[in-house]
């Protein structure tokens, strides 16, 4: 077989016959509308063809290329619309448990406001406050007396 150098370059002569001209003309046309290839490969696609070398044995075109990226491109985008789905499905999970604990959450402060409402408060004077006169203290807060101490407080009084 014969060995050329690494890059080797041939010529193709077209002569100002009418057969040549006609050729040289559809070749612009078909490069115009295919801007990715260039007149070489033109050429080894027709060498190809013209030997009848099964397209197995042909190194892959610029074209097959690029059809193989964009398939790459078409999986990639596929398999982010899948993990994007599964991610907005996991979030959306996590958003509903966070909704009902929150309702939960609203229902019990609402049950203890209420059994607050329903239960006397009682006033008690925090540490800090200097005890300047107990009974003006008793006097300015209003207390709720429990009913078991009053009972008891009748008994403590004739005692």
């Amino acid at each position: 077989m014969f060995q050329w150098s690494k890059k080797v370059v041939k010529s193709v002569t077209f002569n100002p016959e009418i057969a040549d001209e006609s050729l040289l003309a559809q070749v612009e046309n078909y490069l115009e509308v295919q801007p990715d290839k260039t007149f070489s490969d033109l050429c080894k696609e027709a060498l190809w063809k013209v030997l009848c070398v099964p397209e197995s044995a042909q190194p892959p075109s610029k074209s097959a290329n690029i059809t193989t990226i964009e398939q790459k491109i078409g999986d990639m985008q596929r398999q982010m619309t899948d993990f994007e789905e599964r991610f907005f499905a996991q979030e959306s999970h996590r958003l509903e448990a966070m909704e009902s604990q929150m309702l939960l959450l609203t229902q019990q402060v609402s049950k203890l406001a209420i059994i607050l409402d329903q239960q006397p408060l009682s006033y008690i004077p925090p540490k800090s406050e200097p005890e300047t006169d107990s009974v003006s203290v008793a006097q300015a807060i209003p207390q709720e007396v429990d009913p078991v101490i009053s009972r008891i407080g009748q008994f403590l009084d004739d005692f």
